[in-house]
């Protein structure tokens, strides 16, 4: 019995749904499962925080899934579909790569209304997709890193690198892109040099950012386009005692790299709102498998902080939102 019991345990830590009944869930209330891309990520862990408000909100309910890492593509694509065969009123995912998402989706939404979140995949199923302009929010991390290298050397010029969580994600790639983008068209005297790829693990950013500090003598600034690459470059930067030369600029935030901003080693996060995501992707997925107009895109939004405005309330309704 008790090895029952742990192996249903382990099956609920791993994200798997399998298919029952709903009455067996939860009575008469439609369930719709969120799907992230990492159980482990404080930002996945807020945008479920903000799926869970809304399934109180609207009698909804809501399955937390995703995999323990962002590699974990085929873990993602079979939490998919053990969410299909449970016969949901609709399911929400956040597709954790491009190109190997888009079959499965293409199936899934055979079956159910599938609201995309974060990023695109390759499909055009989904019902609705909500998330960042990843492309703006990659500009807008230029114009940061741009400011950040003035204020740390007096002038807009050297070497600026890019730290990519993981190759082929949609909403990782277009933020470099819209980073890249910015800093041809409008900063000439900053120069990318390099593009680490990662594996979605903060050391092997830390070992990344530690390469290029030896590798690029006149690095000015880096770009890290997602939570875990900012958690390791930060503390490359702390231990190398770089961050009085070097312009860091992350996307999201965590505990860890609000301290780091706090303590001047990252000079700007640029923060979305998880929350928000979460929230609205359930409510506009319930909505759309009762067969009403639901709008196609909707941005969620960014914003840029800095050491300057990180106290306001703003501020702080983003950088520490409730997870419960």
């Amino acid at each position: 019995m008790q090895r029952k019991i742990l192996a249903l345990l382990g099956l609920a830590a791993l994200g798997v749904w399998t298919a029952q009944p709903r009455a067996a869930i939860a009575a008469d209330r439609p369930t719709i499962p969120v799907i992230v891309k990492d159980t482990t990520s404080f930002y996945w862990q807020i945008v479920l925080a903000g799926a869970r408000a809304a399934g109180k909100e609207f009698n909804v309910n809501v399955p937390e899934l995703g995999a323990q890492s962002e590699g974990d593509i085929a873990g993602q694509i079979s939490i998919l579909e053990n969410a299909v065969a449970g016969k949901p009123a609709a399911i929400v995912i956040a597709p954790t790569q491009f190109s190997a998402l888009g079959k499965p989706i293409d199936q899934a939404a055979k079956s159910t209304k599938i609201i995309g979140i974060d990023g695109m995949a390759d499909t055009k199923s989904f019902t609705a997709f909500l998330g960042t302009d990843n492309i703006a929010g990659g500009a807008a991390a230029a114009d940061a890193l741009a400011e950040g290298v003035k204020a740390k050397t007096g002038k807009i010029e050297g070497d600026v690198a890019v730290l990519t969580n993981i190759a082929g994600q949609d909403s990782g790639d277009r933020r470099v892109k819209g980073f890249i983008d910015r800093v041809k068209s409008k900063y000439p005297g900053l120069h990318v040099v390099a593009n680490k790829v990662a594996d979605g693990q903060a050391t092997t950013a830390l070992n990344d950012m530690s390469d290029l500090i030896t590798a690029y003598p006149k690095l000015v600034g880096v770009f890290a386009n997602a939570l875990v690459m900012g958690q390791g470059a930060g503390q490359a930067l702390a231990e190398n005692k770089a961050q009085n030369r070097i312009t860091l600029v992350s996307f999201d935030s965590d505990d860890k790299t609000v301290k780091l901003l706090s303590d001047g080693v990252i000079y700007a996060l640029v923060v979305q709102n998880p929350f928000r995501e979460g929230h609205d992707a359930v409510k506009i997925a319930l909505e759309a498998s009762e067969g009403k107009s639901v709008p196609k895109n909707i941005d969620t939004g960014v914003t840029v902080i800095t050491k300057a405005n990180m106290d306001t309330d703003a501020s702080k309704a983003l950088l520490s939102p409730k997870v419960d």
